[in-house]
């Protein structure tokens, strides 16, 4: 099993400066997410297509639930 410290490793270890794509994160964290046997989908923004989001569930379909919703972009100082 991945260690905490290697995922985030792993996640701050990409390029994701606000102007750039994140597609090479998105591509990470969905192969990483479909390796422990989570489905993913991805999202391409129409208007800007070097832009993408990712949407995963664990659990039960059923009722209710936790949302954890997160951004892979940073901004520049």
């Amino acid at each position: 099993m991945t260690s905490a410290r290697d995922i985030l490793d792993a996640l701050v270890s990409f390029p994701t400066v606000s102007h750039d794509t994140n597609i090479p994160l998105i591509d990470w964290a969905e192969g990483y997410l479909s390796d422990n046997g989570i489905t993913a989908h991805r999202q391409v923004k129409a208007d800007e297509p070097a832009k993408h989001a990712l949407f995963a569930s664990v659990g039960p379909d059923a009722p209710g639930g936790i949302v954890l919703s997160g951004h892979t972009d940073v901004v520049p100082v």
